[in-house]
């Protein structure tokens, strides 16, 4: 919903070491993408414990590309990201998803817990190949960003 925006953007910036993507960014995942984007709320409190965004790639639609994950601090450590994508992946927009695919820089330990977590509860094989690098994508400016396919996925 494009009233969540707001508090999307706030848990992002409480999230390092996540991009913080602009509002209208923000406005336009919640909006456009809403079938591939999932917000949990604080049981009663009415905030946001977690997001994730994410979509299906028009050049290879039997994935289901993770674009952000964020979990406030206080919601950290229950399993709650690893539900949200599967919650994702059960919804009707992804059926005939085989694989899930992201990108995570090498030392986002969290992330790739997350995901490794993932595959083996899925018993599907991560495969890890450079995607954009730090020199040749990001003239320097930032860490080089691993893909993680995660697939073929149970049915």
């Amino acid at each position: 919903m494009a009233t969540d925006g707001p508090s999307i953007t706030r848990l992002i910036a409480h999230c390092p070491p996540l991009d913080a993507n602009s509002a209208y960014c923000n406005l336009l995942q919640c909006t456009h993408f809403a079938e591939s984007c999932i917000v949990a709320e604080h049981g009663g409190e009415g905030g946001i414990a977690g997001w994730v965004s994410g979509y299906r790639p028009p050049s290879d639609p039997e994935s289901f590309f993770v674009w952000q994950v964020a979990v406030s601090p206080a919601a950290r450590g229950h399993g709650l990201a690893g539900r949200m994508i599967e919650a994702l992946l059960d919804r009707p927009a992804a059926a005939g998803v085989t694989h899930l695919i992201t990108t995570v820089t090498e030392d986002n330990r969290a992330s790739w817990a997350l995901f490794e977590g993932l595959a083996r509860r899925w018993n599907a094989p991560l495969a890890k190949s450079a995607l954009f690098e730090r020199e040749t994508h990001f003239a320097g400016a930032h860490a080089t960003e691993w893909q993680a396919r995660i697939g073929p996925l149970p049915r």
